[in-house]
C-alpha cells in the first residue's frame, strides 16, 4: 500500500512539473513566428542599409595612410569604380541578406526565450499575457540574445567584409588603380577554409560578442523604454504591444539602431580591420609585413595610428543608416505580428 501511494505521488509530482502540452506547442509556435517575421524583416532592413554598410566597411579596414577622406569621398571613388557603382556598393550582398536573415531571426527568436526562462526561474515577474518585464530583466534578456546571436554572425560577417574590401586603391599619384577581378562568397569561404582551417572563420569573434551582447541589450533595451516613454499616462498596464501605434514602433526603433551601433561601434572597428587585415596587407599603400591578429594588439595599433577617430571611423554613416533600417525591421515585425493574429496564424 505504502508503494502504491508513493508510486502516485511521484506520479502526481511529474504531472504538476510538466509543461502542459498546450503551452508547449503555443510557446514552439510562437518561436517559428520569431525566426519567420525576423528573418522576412532582416532581409528588407540589409536591402536598405547595405550600400551604407560597404562604406562603413571600407572606411573601417583602409590602410594608413588613408585612402578616403571621409564618407562622400568614399562613395564617390566607389561609384566611379571600374566595376561600376551599383555593384561596387552592393558587393556580397548575398551573403549579407542570408545573414541579416539568420542575424534577425536569431536575435528576436533568443529574446523570447531569454524572457520565457526569467519568468521561469523567478515566478516573482509579471507572467499575463501581454505584460512586459521590466526594464532591467529585458535588457538582460538583449544582451543573452545577442551573446548567442554572435556565433552565428561572426563567419557571415568575415565574409562580407573580405568581399566589401576595395578592389581599387590610390596609387602614388592619387589615381584609382583596378586590382583583380572581385572576389565571390564561394572563393571567399574556400580561401579561408584554405589558409586556416574551420576555426578561421570565427576570426574576430571577440569583437563580434563584445558589439553583439552590448549592443543588442541597448538595442532591445532602447525600443523598450521608448515604447514605454511614448505610451500614454491613462493606457491599461500590460497594454498589448499589437495596439501600438506604428509611428510609435518606428521612433523607437529608430533610437533602438542609434544606440546599437553608436555605444560599441569601436569593437566593430577592431573587429572590420582584423577580418580585413590579410587584404590590407597585400595592398601596396599598407605596411608590408604580417598584420596583428590578437582584438586587443588591432586595437592598440588603431588607436597608436588614428587615436579615437580611428575607432570611430565610418560610425557617422552607420548611424545614419542604422535608424531608419532597425525602424523597419521593428515595424516589420510588429506589422506582422498584428497580421498574423487578425489572420489568426
Amino acid at each position: 500500500m505504502a508503494g502504491a501511494l508513493d508510486k502516485s505521488e511521484a506520479s502526481n509530482l511529474t504531472d504538476s512539473t510538466r509543461l502542459p502540452e498546450s503551452v508547449a506547442t503555443n510557446q514552439d509556435y510562437a518561436a517559428l513566428k520569431d525566426i519567420a517575421f525576423g528573418s522576412v524583416a532582416g532581409i528588407i532592413g540589409k536591402t536598405f542599409e547595405y550600400p551604407f554598410d560597404t562604406i562603413k566597411v571600407r572606411l573601417q579596414s583602409q590602410p594608413h595612410p588613408a585612402i578616403y577622406t571621409g564618407p562622400l569621398d568614399c562613395f564617390w571613388q566607389s561609384w566611379r569604380s571600374p566595376e561600376g557603382g551599383f555593384r561596387s556598393l552592393y558587393r556580397g550582398v548575398s551573403a549579407p541578406l542570408f545573414g541579416a536573415a539568420i542575424e534577425t531571426s536569431s536575435l528576436f527568436l533568443c529574446y523570447g526565450i531569454a524572457q520565457s526562462t526569467l519568468q521561469t526561474l523567478f515566478p516573482e515577474l509579471p507572467q499575463g499575457k501581454g505584460e512586459k518585464l521590466p526594464l532591467g530583466p529585458l535588457v538582460a534578456c538583449g544582451a543573452i540574445s545577442g551573446a548567442a546571436t554572435s556565433l552565428l554572425l561572426t563567419p557571415i560577417e568575415l565574409v562580407k567584409c573580405k568581399m566589401q574590401y576595395p578592389v581599387a586603391v590610390k596609387d602614388g599619384a592619387g589615381m584609382l588603380r583596378s586590382h583583380a577581378r572581385p572576389p565571390g562568397p564561394l572563393s571567399v569561404i574556400a580561401s579561408v577554409f584554405r589558409n586556416h582551417g574551420i576555426l578561421g572563420f570565427w576570426h574576430g569573434q571577440l569583437g563580434t560578442l563584445i558589439r553583439e551582447t552590448g549592443g543588442t541589450a541597448a538595442w532591445f533595451g532602447s525600443y523598450e523604454f521608448v515604447l514605454k516613454a511614448l505610451q500614454p499616462p491613462s493606457s491599461a498596464k500590460g497594454q498589448d504591444q499589437l495596439s501600438t501605434p506604428t509611428s510609435h514602433q518606428l521612433l523607437a526603433g529608430a533610437s533602438a539602431g542609434v544606440m546599437y551601433n553608436f555605444v560599441f561601434f569601436p569593437a566593430d572597428t577592431i573587429k572590420s580591420r582584423m577580418q580585413t587585415e590579410e587584404l590590407a596587407a597585400s595592398s601596396e599603400t599598407s605596411p608590408k609585413g604580417k598584420p596583428p591578429t590578437a582584438f586587443w594588439h588591432t586595437g592598440k595599433e588603431l588607436w597608436r595610428q588614428q587615436g579615437l577617430r580611428g575607432l570611430y571611423q565610418g560610425c557617422g554613416i552607420t548611424v545614419l543608416r542604422s535608424a531608419p533600417s532597425s525602424a523597419i525591421i521593428f515595424a516589420t515585425v510588429e506589422w506582422l505580428r498584428r497580421w498574423a493574429a487578425g489572420a489568426g496564424i
